[in-house]
Order: structure tokens, then sequence, then C-alpha cells
């Protein structure tokens, strides 16, 4: 099982590149600028954990992670203003029978439950975060800002079964 932790470690360098800065500065003409903030609101479908750890930090924890065939368990953490702050990602096994390019939760509950235990006293709430993305083992990870045609959308990577659009309010989302 592949477990990685990405800490993004401002002026002193880092193990990782957070990416979002070049993905989202991109602007068409006649198009809104590139959002630089989103709300994920907790939900019963593909958000079922989003909030505020006891320590502050924002996060959001997915079991429904994957890309061509891995499937993985990522917590994202972002500081208490909303500023990418770490990753953690595990590697787990793909359900079997699941069609490629399908978001299903992986069935890691051992995994998820040792996560969440890791966030301490928390809170599930709506949460106002910057995108960013970063590399894991050659895996983008994180919420990445795309244009196509002019209009902008913020992705969850890996697997792009969930994209916000403005208003950026957390409270729809396509997926």
């Amino acid at each position: 099982m592949l477990t990685a932790l990405v800490v993004l470690l401002g002026a002193s360098g880092g193990c990782a590149t957070d990416k979002s800065a070049d993905k989202s500065t991109g602007k068409s003409a006649g198009s809104a600028a590139a959002p630089t903030s989103f709300t994920i609101v907790p939900d019963d479908y593909h958000v079922p954990y989003a909030g505020t750890a006891e320590d502050g930090r924002r996060f959001f924890l997915s079991e429904e992670l994957f890309d061509a065939d891995r499937s993985y368990v990522g917590l994202f953490l972002w500081r208490a203003d909303g500023a990418f702050d770490e990753v953690r990602v595990d590697e787990v096994d793909r359900p079997d029978g699941l069609p490629p390019g399908q978001a299903a939760p992986a069935r890691a509950d051992d995994l998820v439950t040792t996560r969440l235990a890791e966030l301490g006293d928390y809170t599930l709430e709506p949460i106002e975060v910057t995108p960013f993305t970063t590399e894991v083992d050659g895996v983008t990870f994180g919420w990445e800002v795309t244009e196509y045609d002019g209009e902008f959308s913020i992705n969850v990577a890996p697997g792009d079964f969930i994209a916000y659009y403005a208003p950026w309010d957390g409270i729809d989302y396509d997926t």
C-alpha cells in the first residue's frame, strides 16, 4: 500500500509544488477571472467529509479518488485561512467490477476512520479554501482550476468526479 505525505513548506522549500498559481491565472477574452477560492459543503453524496479539524485547519476527505487503475483515500488539508497546507494519500484496492473512469467508495472504512481520528474533534461544515494541485508519485491530487470555452471550473483530482462552477458557493456541483 502506498502511503504518502505531502507538505508545502513556504520559503523553506518542500517535497511538492503547489501548481494552482499556474493553473488559475489564465483568462479568456470576456470571461470572468479564475477563482482564487471556493466553498466545499459536506453532503450525503460525494462530499461526506468536509469541515474544520480540532487544530483549526480545514479538511476534505475522500475515498473515491481514482485514476485509470488505482484508487486512493486522500485527506486534503488547508490552514485556517484557507491556504493549502498538506495532502495525505493512501493507495487502496479499486473495488472489483468497477468500470474505468467511475468514482465509487473504495470500501477502506478502517483507513477513513484513522484519517478522521487524526483530525481530533472535527466539525462537518462548509469550508472556504483555495484551489491547489500537487503531485504524489506522479499522480496529481487536489482541486484544479480549469478553463473550457471561457468558463472556469474547479475539479477534484484524481478522478474529476466533482466539478464546481461559479458562484463557487459549494451548493451545487457536477459529477
